[in-house]
């Protein structure tokens, strides 16, 4: 009998088998952990609506009045801003149009009337969606549980929150009506603005109550909820019209209004108040903006400021920001400056720590507000010159050198002094003082237009600048932030300080959530240079253009003049405060011969004396510097102390022409913050040069362009 042979091929067979029985295996297994997983969720969700549906409701409901109670407070614990009841206006269900229900419901929660209170296919679908970004895209909240959150719980970004939100969502439903949970929520969501519920938004947006809203303003009002300040009119009004649509597109969908209606109400143009009430309850609303803008950037949303009961304390000194607002329409009024059109901006910090002081972006924010310290580009004329002087220093020249107060030209560019008035040689330092441009002028060709630029740039100026000698005049656009920072480094032994608005952050519990670790400081000239262009810029205010701005203590600025008098402006500081301010026309029209030395000197004047008694008004801590004069021993020496009648005007800045944009890369070289100077006593020997002179390059001049204008918000 013959023995029996596998074949090979059935035995390679037999391998695959066992293989795919592994494989068979591996699924069975999956399989069961889907379905047991799919199990446990099941009963999870039948366990959590058992649950749910055995929650007493809550008592006394009806009558609950949210706490509202985040406050900005200054440095020296003023309430500056409040978001509470103050703008809160509640209505009655009656008097609630059917057209802004129908708006929310359509917005933030079609199926409002349908459900109990929650919806977990919502809400587990937001989780996922969440999970595949990586961070919160999808909120998945209905109408009830966003007011289980504004009522009982915090804006916290957690699982453990949207549960218990889904819980206390479920308890309102057994609580009240629909009807009362809409229009529980239609009275305190916010809204932008300070405004707490849709009647608070009629009357700081619109300036009307509810009943008088027309369908296209309910319908804007109804799609603010998602990000009040994003869709604010106020500040995107554009946005707004486009987000208003929207909801009048969804109403369509859902047939509250038909298609005649909703592209009536479409083509309706945005008519918004000027007056909005928050402006009454905010001491300092363009610096509250920055610290908004601040928080974001900390990870905390608007409604989370709004409604978390937080304290944030800022660094504004109270003082010295309601003297700005005084200061700010005093002189503009004094001077005939009555218009909306007339306007004014102020920045103030510390620039041995960068705290912002006091901030006004214009001088009223309820008729405007567009901001004038950090988006306004304009022209600073003079003020720009005190760059010019540095490259000079950095390069060698001392203030006493002399340097030819005559005609002057560059190519086909020749630059004037105000009335045509000349003074033969005068050293540097005067030339500063009595604002010459035919000696700005000099010194650029002197110094070179790179090395200018190069210093304005290290010293944070970021708007373009041209690659042309006109710049010595200050004809292209800067913003005042930038500027005011710039003139810090003076102030501060030649670093550079970062501006910031939020001391600390303090939960309602008092808990310490935030606190403002130490500024950015980057060293960015040299100490001896800062201490001469101080010297210097010193006597601008005791005997030159600057004389208005004197408050008799130690002090130094800049004033600015710009061509047809556009624009005037004036910078300085004290060793503990540095301010910058301007004055000029949105429209970029004249203002009848002001100038950088009257209205706005005058501005700086009045809030330095209150700035200076309550932030100290010590000496700068420098080297002497010892000014000479340039007539030898006829005349007395002229020291950074001493006291000389000279009077000067402030000199325009003429022939400006376009822009062309320059690039030059700042070093960005960091170093500790500076310690006190010690007080060193130096007498160098006045040096007398030749007048400064260069051979004139080539580049052509170019023109500027004219200064932003404030775009119109209507």
């Amino acid at each position: 009998m013959s023995k029996y042979v596998v074949p090979k091929r059935l035995k390679y067979n037999t391998k695959i088998s066992k293989t795919q029985a592994d494989e068979d295996s591996i699924v069975d297994t999956v399989k069961r952990f889907i379905i047991l997983a799919t199990a446990c969720i099941l009963a999870g969700i039948v366990a959590l609506k058992l649950y749910l549906a055995i929650l007493p409701p809550i008592a006394n409901l009806s009558d609950f009045k949210p706490n509202m109670v985040t406050k900005f407070l200054s440095s020296d614990g003023e309430v500056i801003k409040t978001f509470n009841a103050c703008t809160f206006s509640k209505v009655e269900a009656n008097q609630i149009p059917k057209e802004i229900k129908e708006a929310i419901v359509a917005t933030e929660d079609k199926n409002f009337y349908n459900h109990p209170g929650y919806d977990l296919c919502g809400v587990a679908r937001s989780m996922v969606e969440n999970a595949i970004a990586r961070r919160v895209v999808q909120g998945g909240s209905t109408i009830t549980q966003q007011l289980s959150r504004m009522l009982f719980l915090s804006n916290e970004q957690s699982y453990s929150r949207k549960i218990k939100e889904i819980i206390i969502a479920a308890q309102i439903e057994k609580s009240i009506t629909k009807d009362q949970i809409l229009t529980m929520y239609l009275n305190n969501v916010y809204l932008g603005s300070g405004a707490y519920g849709v009647e608070g938004a009629a009357q700081i947006y619109f300036a009307k109550h509810l009943d008088q809203l027309t369908l296209a303003e309910m319908a804007l009002i109804a799609g603010l909820p998602q990000a009040p300040s994003v869709y604010s009119p106020f500040n995107n009004p554009d946005l707004a019209v486009k987000r208003r649509n929207q909801v009048l597109q969804r109403m369509y969908k859902m047939k509250y209004i038909d298609k005649q209606t909703m592209e009536k109400a479409q083509a309706e143009k945005l008519h918004l108040t000027s007056m909005p009430q928050s402006y009454l309850l905010n001491k300092a609303p363009y610096f509250c903006d920055i610290v908004m803008r601040e928080l974001e950037k900390l990870g905390f949303t608007e409604q989370e400021i709004s409604q978390g009961g937080y304290k944030i304390i800022t660094t504004l000194d109270y003082k010295t920001q309601i003297k700005t607002n005084e200061a700010i329409i005093t002189e503009l009024n004094a001077y005939g400056l009555r218009g909306d059109n007339n306007q004014a901006a102020v920045f103030a910090f510390s620039p041995v720590d960068g705290r912002i002081l006091a901030y006004a972006g214009g001088k009223d924010y309820s008729k405007s507000q567009y901001d004038r310290v950090t988006q306004a580009v304009r022209p600073p004329g003079s003020a720009f010159k005190p760059f010019i002087y540095t490259a000079a220093v950095e390069k060698g020249v001392s203030p006493n050198d002399l340097i030819d107060d005559k005609p002057f030209s560059v190519g086909t560019w020749k630059p004037h002094n105000y009335g045509n008035k000349y003074r033969g040689q005068i050293p540097v330092y005067k030339a500063l003082m009595i604002s010459s441009n035919v000696c700005a002028a000099r010194l650029i060709q002197y110094v070179g237009v790179r090395a200018v630029i190069q210093i304005a740039r290290i010293m944070g100026i970021t708007t373009p600048l041209e690659y042309d000698y006109t710049i010595a005049l200050g004809s292209n656009g800067v913003k005042l932030y930038e500027l005011t920072r710039a003139y810090g480094i003076y102030a501060n032994g030649g670093f550079k300080v970062e501006p910031y608005g939020i001391e600390r952050i303090e939960s309602s519990r008092g808990k310490v959530l935030y606190s403002a670790s130490r500024p950015r400081i980057t060293k960015v000239l040299s100490t001896d240079t800062a201490a001469v262009m101080t010297a210097m810029l010193r006597t601008v205010i005791e005997h030159g253009t600057g004389m208005a701005a004197n408050i008799g203590k130690p002090a130094a600025g800049k004033t600015g003049t710009t061509d047809d008098y556009k624009d005037a402006w004036f910078v300085g500081y004290t060793p503990s405060v540095v301010m910058g301010v301007w004055v000029g026309n949105d429209d970029n029209s004249k203002m009848g011969g002001l100038t950088g030395g009257t209205v706005p000197a005058l501005i700086w004047r009045d809030i330095m004396r209150v700035a200076a008694d309550s932030l100290g008004s010590g000496d700068f801590q420098y080297p002497d510097v010892v000014l000479e004069s340039s007539s030898g021993k006829s005349n007395p020496k002229l020291t950074s102390n001493g006291k000389k009648n000279d009077k000067y005007q402030d000199t325009p800045v003429d022939n400006q022409v376009d822009e062309v944009p320059m690039t030059i890369v700042s070093p960005s070289n960091s170093e500790p913050a500076a310690s006190p100077l010690p007080t060193v006593k130096q007498n160098p020997t006045p040096v007398t040069t030749a007048p400064v002179s260069a051979p004139v390059p080539s580049q052509p001049v170019q023109p500027i362009p004219l200064p932003m204008a404030v775009p119109n918000m209507n």
